[in-house]
């Protein structure tokens, strides 16, 4: 069993974003998603974990060429607008392979998808990251999504107003401001993805096996650094900017956020905790 995640403080830093939806108003009515499973083209792979990834998503690429319903909870505007989404937490292998659909899954419960739409605002991307990530990590959905939104509620974000506004604006240059924005984040440890034109798609948070963030391995990919990086316009999101001119004493205390306490309930047939080459 992993070792429980020691409680983590992270301290608001001057011009950083505290959350990533400007607004958000649930539906009264959730969806039901279809069950996922593994395919021939993405087959069941019950490997031991050897790091992890959170995906996050910059919401206003996505839906600039969203069509259709499917995705109206996240683009249509009547849910809120989103600036960065949780797409998940995914374990990953010793090597280039990662386990995923370690085990069948069952409809993610209403509750559980409820609870993350604001995070994650699609019912069945939330079914998607459970079939084919949490399986292999625990038994329980709501370990897993309890885990990926306290990981992803203690990011902070810069101003990505300003960032979208700047020309010449370098892969390198984004992810420095964004390591700049958590504490003891470094650009080295995140990757960035985009999409055809250089538009900002993703950042992906690498993360060792005790769950610490960690230097991104070379086969994980992403945009160089010295490539340009566009990206798409979003909603204000509100930011934390201290006085300047008040002394560092009559500033207001800022609450740091907090990653609860969480034990994984994992099942050893599922998630080998070895780093052995049983199926």
């Amino acid at each position: 069993m992993l070792k429980a995640l020691a409680v983590l403080g992270l301290i608001a830093l001057p011009g950083t974003a505290l959350a990533q939806s400007a607004q958000c108003r649930l539906p009264s009515q959730i969806a039901r998603p279809d069950i996922e499973g593994p395919t021939a083209k993405e087959p069941k792979r019950v490997l031991p974990i050897g790091s992890y990834t959170l995906a996050l998503s910059w919401s206003p690429q996505f839906c600039s060429t969203a069509r259709g319903n499917k995705h109206a909870l996240q683009c249509g505007g009547k849910a809120g607008r989103f600036g960065f989404t949780l797409h998940g937490l995914w374990p990953d292998g010793f090597g280039k392979e990662w386990p995923q659909y370690c085990r069948a899954a069952d409809l993610v419960p209403r509750e559980v998808i409820r609870a993350n739409l604001c995070t994650t605002p699609s019912v069945q991307l939330i079914q998607h990251e459970w079939a084919k990530h949490g399986t292999c990590m625990t038994t329980r959905p709501e370990l897993y999504f309890n885990l990926s939104r306290a990981f992803y509620q203690s990011m902070r974000y810069p101003d990505m107003t300003v960032l979208a506004a700047t020309k010449n604006l370098t892969v390198g240059k984004f992810a420095e401001a964004f390591a700049r924005a958590n504490k003891g984040l470094r650009a080295d440890m995140l990757r960035v993805t985009t999409t055809r034109g250089n538009w900002l798609s993703e950042v992906w948070l690498c993360m060792d096996r005790a769950m610490e963030y960690t230097r991104c391995p070379a086969h994980q990919g992403g945009a160089a650094p010295t490539s340009l990086l566009r990206i798409e316009p979003g909603p204000r999101i509100a930011y934390t900017r201290p006085a300047i001119s008040a002394p560092r004493s009559a500033r207001p205390a800022v609450t740091p956020a907090r990653k609860p306490t969480l034990i994984l309930d994992l099942d050893p047939k599922v998630q080998p905790l070895a780093n052995s080459s049983e199926p």
